[in-house]
């Protein structure tokens, strides 16, 4: 992955996608309603480059909708209304649908200077895909990962837990399959239940059953390692905290402000539960980690300390930083036997 850039955001929301999936209301999602035109790159570039020299370090990114099912015309539009963006050293990243991509395609992107292609690939099991009226296949999504990467492309796969038909084994299963694929980086998103979608429908007509936060926490506590050990970084976790979101169009399932936070303090609390059954019982226990992750070991509103106690009756558990600790590794001091 390339370090870290400044984003600029330009939403297209439902441009040119094929598919009316189950759960999307790109309006709700994003707040954004009016495709973008020429004028809106324009407009973004501008409102940036009037405070800099050059774009050096910046990337303008199209979200929300299926970049390469928009008709050609229109996608040269939005690329050459960048051109300039490019030129002055900025690169454009884009998301899209596994099966709008072709070489012409590729070919297309490369030359108007996207960087990074970002995959809905959502579930690699074809019921979940067919349930949820995604109109591709699991096959489509490898095919496509793969031509991407012999582009040079980087490549961020996106998947999605708790769709319908979905369960904990199938969305490991999912992620194997896209670390398979060599992606340059992930995003999960657990499903949320939008108003206004096809997915709130069957919910309310009891046909869906909701993805509740805890159930995604506990699904993506165990989902997250796996892309650990193969050194693929998890870039997002839940959708995006919106005003939108948070009053209301939100109806129910996985989605919460702080849900990143709530599934690394679950990764941390399942590591410090199985090191304090592995050692000796000791009344106030110290854990060390390191200096980052004191806020994932104590837990959303320290309810890992909480569960700790409860757990095994300590009289207090003590989180420290500790510089000499990487991320994800605990070191546990016993105060008192």
């Amino acid at each position: 992955m390339t370090p870290k850039r400044r984003i600029i955001p330009v939403f297209v929301p439902h441009l040119g996608c094929p598919n009316n999936c189950v759960f999307c209301n790109q309006r709700r999602i994003s707040g954004k309603c009016e495709p973008a035109t020429a004028e809106t790159v324009i407009s973004a570039v501008r409102a940036v480059g009037d405070s800099v020299d050059s774009f050096e370090g910046y990337e303008l990114a199209f979200y929300g909708g299926s970049f390469t099912a928009i008709p050609e015309k229109e996608q040269c539009q939005l690329l050459n209304a960048a051109s300039d963006f490019v030129s002055s050293g900025g690169i454009l990243r884009l998301s899209t649908r596994p099966d709008c991509i072709t070489a012409e395609i590729l070919d297309r992107l490369k030359n108007a200077g996207v960087k990074t292609i970002e995959l809905g690939c959502q579930s690699m099991d074809d019921e979940v895909l067919l349930k949820s009226g995604r109109g591709h296949k699991a096959e489509d999504a490898e095919k496509a990962a793969k031509l991407i990467k012999s582009y040079g492309f980087d490549l961020i796969l996106q998947m999605m837990t708790g769709l319908p038909g979905d369960s904990l084994e199938k969305s490991i299963e999912t992620a194997r399959r896209l670390i398979s694929l060599h992606p340059d980086g992930v995003r999960i998103y657990p499903t949320v239940i939008i108003r206004d979608t096809p997915l709130f429908d069957m919910w309310q007509r009891g046909e869906y059953k909701e993805h509740t936060v805890s159930e995604a926490v506990e699904w993506c506590s165990e989902l997250l390692p796996l892309f650990d050990e193969q050194g693929i970084p998890v870039i997002r976790l839940g959708l995006n905290p919106s005003d939108e979101l948070s009053e209301g169009s939100a109806a129910a399932g996985a989605y919460h402000p702080a849900f990143g936070e709530l599934v690394y303090s679950r990764i941390y609390l399942n590591k410090a539960l199985k090191l304090l059954k592995s050692s000796d019982v000791c009344k106030t226990p110290v854990l060390c980690v390191n200096p980052g992750c004191v806020s994932f070991m104590s837990g959303h509103k320290k309810q890992n300390i909480a569960a700790l106690k409860k757990e095994f009756g300590f009289e207090s558990v003590k989180i420290i930083g500790d510089n000499s600790l990487k991320k994800g590794e605990i070191r546990l001091l016993c105060v008192e036997k």
